[in-house]
């Protein structure tokens, strides 16, 4: 009898370390098998911060055109949150870019093969270089690029879509916000968390761009000092001046608009 009792609180003991270690295991595995979480997922539409590279999303996107690769993504996504907070489905005609409104719609046009489609954006991504727009499984079937991943595509923006009747006919005329074409454009070159740093790369670019100034982001969770320069007053010019910073080694510099 007093062995008896003195065994059995041991194999009980034995017995839950036994649960416990089993417990964890299986989390650890059910864990595993989640899909990685789409860092873009959980950004507003304002600017923003992914990998340690800024965005500042463009308020109005009228005559936006861009030339780059495009990519997609689908069931490992499907029915999780979308950065404008809508639901991710695989199968409607939507679209994920890093700086684009959302609900702005865009005319993709595989420069492979030429065909086409209209994506409405309500994701942020992608965020690889050289990509330059991450399409849904539908959308991206219907350009041709399921199979081999990516393509290269010209993006075209639309406008945000809007449906009007006259005399009976109905229509879908896609509705410009503004003159996208003309305002204020800076080139961003750099964003930094210590702002020594970006006080030393403006300090490098005033021999060449006088304009070169820091701009402080509070992103609630940290803070950004983000280093613009070269003003202008057309996205033509901005074009150009991006091209230049590229040539001289700013790989990552893009336009933003104040």
């Amino acid at each position: 009898m007093n062995e008896r009792a003195v065994n059995i609180p041991r194999l009980w003991s034995k017995l839950l370390v036994l649960f416990l270690v089993m417990s964890f295991t299986a989390c650890a595995w059910l864990n595993a098998k989640k899909p990685p979480v789409r860092p873009e997922s959980k950004v507003p539409d304002d600017s923003y911060e992914v990998f340690g590279q800024s965005y500042s999303p463009l308020k109005i996107a009228d005559g936006f055109s861009q030339i780059g690769v495009a990519s997609w993504y689908g069931g490992d996504f499907h029915g999780r949150r979308t950065s404008n907070g809508e639901t991710y489905n695989m199968f409607s005609m939507t679209a994920a870019h890093t700086i684009l409104p959302f609900d702005t719609v865009v005319l993709v046009r595989n420069l492979e093969n030429g065909k086409e489609a209209k994506v409405r954006i309500n994701d942020r991504g992608p965020f690889v270089s050289g990509r330059v727009i991450d399409l849904s499984f539908r959308a991206a079937k219907e350009i041709g690029i399921v199979e081999p991943g990516t393509a290269r595509v010209q993006v075209l923006a639309l406008g945000k879509e809007r449906t009007v009747t006259k005399d009976g006919l109905t229509a879908t005329i896609y509705e410009p916000a503004a003159d996208y074409g003309v305002g204020t454009f800076f080139i961003q070159v750099g964003s930094f968390t210590v702002k020594k740093n970006a006080e030393l790369l403006v300090l490098k670019l005033k021999d060449s761009y006088d304009d070169a100034h820091i701009v402080e982001y509070d992103r609630g969770d940290r803070f950004f000092y983000q280093v613009r320069v070269a003003k202008a007053e057309t996205l033509t010019g901005a074009k150009e001046k991006v091209r230049d910073l590229k040539q001289v080694g700013f790989e990552d510099s893009f336009i933003v608009s104040d």
